[in-house]
């Protein structure tokens, strides 16, 4: 950067080759536009003037090898220049390619990255208002200032203070620079009407100002809804999100961490998280149920501020530990929950943060009882209803968190919920079932053949941010409730109603909305026939809350089996595996409902969930 802005003010450095104090500090609190190097300049002048001395005779040898570079500093332009290439050579040969040190964002929808988030600013304003910057003005409100004595008007635009200087002649740097540092680039984005306009270079990454990366990202996300603002490591990105939402790059992604799902399960997962933001997952033990919902958080999201995994312990009655509480001896202090789920929820309700999903994911939900601990959740989830965590004057963590006295459900939040069956753990009411979509975690003999057969460490670090450019439109097909109606769903769930009806495990018309909307997600992700997503549908939204003794339920299972054979196949539990699989409608639920008759007929008691 100093070469660069030696380069830039060639004239005020030529003649200044050998090594004055004075001279030099002059210059570089004057030039340096590096803040670090600005202040070195005036405490470390001398070693500062002897390493760049040393890079420029260093990308020439052997042609300045005779040079004392403690007394004396070669400025030729095409020396300077040399250096100067043969830095950013190296530094590209140092830096990471874009693929590997921006987490899998696809390099094509990169339009721009840069170091500085002064020049990011800048690039992306001009990027879109390089031919509207009349429209940028009119929309600004104008004040009266001076810098060096130069009378100029400053323009507060949206949320950005002082963000265009307006002067009524050309500038220079020497003009633009106040107190050392460069308040304006020095060439102009604008000049109309014997008006020249400068951009501000006084922007922060962070900070309580109004020139801040976070406002910046705000404001260009908010107003166009294509692109993306995103700091990753050091290095501020603007991204083209182009790509809509699919599950084939999830697919082809998670098969290169190590994990084995089937296609057909990754797109009854994604397709239930946008049917509904609530999904239980259940099954054997080690199936890969929280893997599943941790992988696609990981992929989707741009840092691990977005997601979180919380055992749930079997010591919550209460809300607590999600949701902390007041501190009784202290009325501006809220206590955060350990757990760090209510830190997500307030990232998750910021206004700049509405374009990116967030996960909470609670392994071995039902330790304890859901109901308990889980209750204002359950009642928010679909009202627009408020969760109250305190009454009166405004309260903040020990932390500095402001915590809001109500919180509304985040539309941008899913809850994940993995669920195993023991003698430890609970039963979900019908309540919680009814709120959910239910996925069923199965491993049979040619699952597990196939990976002993090729066994391979998980490495999830491979799906970090490989879906982050599609995570808008992934907010977008998840808040779309639009059904279509169809005459076979109908007739065929109305079938279905009648015979759970007999037991008490009827649906209302929240499951109806839920299982169409669940068929219709399911097309939008994949491609499943009436009879696939039909059976997916019994599977996640009707049969988990059918549950009885062997008395009460056997004859309501018969009925349901024959509901998912062809038209005139008779069944017998006897005689199921004579079935033939061409008769069978709906396999899925066909093979669990067969597996709750044996457990009726074994147990004198059946349910949806087994151990």
């Amino acid at each position: 950067m100093c070469l660069k802005d030696i380069l830039d003010n060639y004239s005020s450095f030529i003649g200044n080759e050998n090594y004055e104090e004075k001279q030099w500090r002059d210059l570089g609190s004057k030039y340096y536009s590096d803040n670090a190097a600005n202040a070195q300049s005036t405490v470390q002048t001398k070693p500062l003037f002897a390493t760049l001395s040393k890079i420029i005779m260093w990308a020439n040898a052997p042609k300045h090898d005779v040079i004392n570079p403690e007394e004396h500093i070669v400025l030729d332009k095409d020396s300077i220049q040399e250096a100067i290439n043969k830095l950013t050579s190296l530094s590209n040969a140092f830096t990471p390619q874009i693929e590997d040190s921006m987490t899998g964002t696809n390099v094509q929808n990169i339009i721009h990255s840069d170091r500085s988030i002064r020049d990011f600013a800048k690039y992306v304003f001009t990027y879109f208002f390089e031919n509207k910057w009349s429209e940028v003005l009119s929309e600004s409100t104008r004040k009266e200032t001076s810098i060096n004595n130069i009378d100029f008007y400053y323009h507060n635009f949206d949320i950005f203070n002082r963000i265009i200087g307006e002067f009524s002649f050309p500038q220079t740097k020497e003009s633009l620079t106040s107190n050392s540092n460069l308040r304006y680039f020095v060439d102009p984005i604008f000049i109309n009407e014997g008006k020249y306009y400068y951009f501000s270079t006084q922007w922060n990454g962070e900070g309580d100002y109004t020139l801040t990366f976070p406002n910046l990202k705000k404001y260009f996300e908010s107003r166009f809804s294509d692109y993306l603002l995103e700091k990753r490591e050091e290095t501020y990105l603007l991204i083209k999100s182009t790509n809509d939402f699919n599950t084939d790059s999830f697919i082809e992604d998670i098969s290169q961490s190590g994990l084995v799902f089937s296609d057909t399960l990754i797109n009854r997962f994604v397709a239930s998280l946008l049917t509904k933001p609530f999904v239980l997952l259940t099954g054997l033990s080690g199936s890969g149920k929280t893997k599943i919902a941790q992988s696609f958080a990981r992929w989707i999201s741009e840092d691990d501020r977005q997601y979180k995994i919380i055992p749930v312990g079997s010591d919550w009655t209460n809300r607590e530990p999600l949701l902390g509480y007041p501190n009784g001896l202290n009325t501006e202090e809220y206590i955060l929950p350990d757990s760090g789920a209510l830190r997500l929820i307030i990232e998750a309700l910021k206004e700049e943060n509405q374009q990116k999903p967030y996960f909470l994911i609670l392994d071995e939900m039902n330790l304890s009882h859901v109901e308990r601990y889980f209750a204002d959740f359950l009642s928010v989830m679909e009202s627009d209803e408020e969760i109250m965590l305190y009454s009166g004057k405004q309260r903040k963590s020990s932390d500095g968190i402001e915590v809001p006295s109500n919180i509304s459900w985040p539309q941008n939040l899913f809850v994940i919920g993995t669920v195993n069956i023991d003698e430890t753990t609970y039963m979900f009411s019908p309540k919680v079932l009814d709120r959910a979509n239910t996925i069923e975690f199965r491993i049979d003999d040619n699952n597990i053949k196939s990976f002993l057969e090729q066994p391979s460490k998980i490495d999830l670090s491979v799906l970090d941010g490989k879906g982050t450019t599609m995570a808008q439109h992934f907010l977008t097909l998840a808040k779309d409730n639009q059904i279509e109606q169809d005459e076979i769903y109908t007739a065929t769930f109305v079938k279905f109603f009648n015979e759970l009806k007999k037991v008490g495990a009827e649906f209302g018309y929240r499951t109806a909305i839920e299982m169409l909307l669940l068929i219709k997600k399911l097309n939008t992700v994949g491609e499943f026939s009436k009879e696939e997503s039909i059976d997916i549908a019994l599977m996640q939204k009707l049969l988990p809350k059918l549950h009885g003794s062997r008395s009460k339920i056997s004859k309501v299972l018969d009925a349901l089996i024959t509901l998912c054979l062809e038209e005139g196949v008779t069944f017998s539990i006897a005689k199921s595996d004579e079935i033939k699989s061409k008769e069978i409608l709906y396999p899925i639920a066909f093979e669990k409902l067969v597996r709750m008759y044996r457990n009726a007929l074994d147990n004198g008691f059946t349910s949806y969930a087994e151990a």
